[in-house]
């Protein structure tokens, strides 16, 4: 039985997910903690300016690599005219925001499934303050990224405040992308030769 049909056979769902296939799932990666080891991957190509393009397609994960994308996803990453940029598209730390949003929503819904928590409305609003005295090395004072970001989030569902705030704050805990963001992290630049 491909995934597809899976779903399609599969009653038991909260929150859009399928209840079996996230049970099977953790408990996959139980019996085989290799089966968590994932890499994702972007490529990026400067375009002229501050703009450039993003492609993210491959990935490996669950043992192997992943086939089930025929088509990349393509981002334009730009400045708006104040940064230097033509508003060729959201520049990177607003990319940031974006996939903080998204991670922090899906890992809400995730661990409200898995508590049985349905979910009647989720939205979020979020808010990052940066100086860019940092970026441009005129303040050695000044932090280079955001010095804080604030994430509202507005939700309803069927459980009490309390279950609810639980919720959230491991749902912050849990997101790999809030995560990483509030941990130190090792990146390294080097040069492709």
């Amino acid at each position: 039985m491909n995934p597809q049909t899976a779903a399609k056979e599969t009653t038991n769902q909260a929150n859009g997910l399928d209840i079996e296939a996230l049970v099977g799932t953790v408990e996959a990666v139980k019996q085989d903690p290799s089966l968590g080891a994932f890499e994702f991957r972007a490529t990026n190509q400067w375009i002229s300016g501050g703009e450039n393009r993003s492609r993210i397609k491959e990935f490996y994960g669950a043992g192997s690599e992943d086939d089930s994308r025929t088509v990349a996803f393509e981002f334009t990453n730009g400045e708006p005219p104040v940064l230097l940029g033509a508003n060729e598209g959201a520049n990177p730390v607003e990319f940031l925001l974006h996939a903080l949003a998204g991670c922090v929503t899906t890992t809400t819904v995730l661990h409200a499934a898995a508590r049985g928590i349905q979910i009647e409305r989720l939205s979020t609003e979020l808010v990052g303050t940066i100086d860019v005295q940092g970026l441009l090395a005129l303040d050695d004072t000044v932090p280079v990224g955001y010095e804080q970001i604030q994430i509202k989030m507005d939700i309803e569902a069927d459980c009490s405040n309390e279950e609810l705030d639980d919720l959230l704050a491991f749902a912050k805990d849990h997101s790999p992308v809030c995560n990483t963001v509030c941990r130190p992290v090792p990146v390294t630049v080097k040069r492709a030769r």
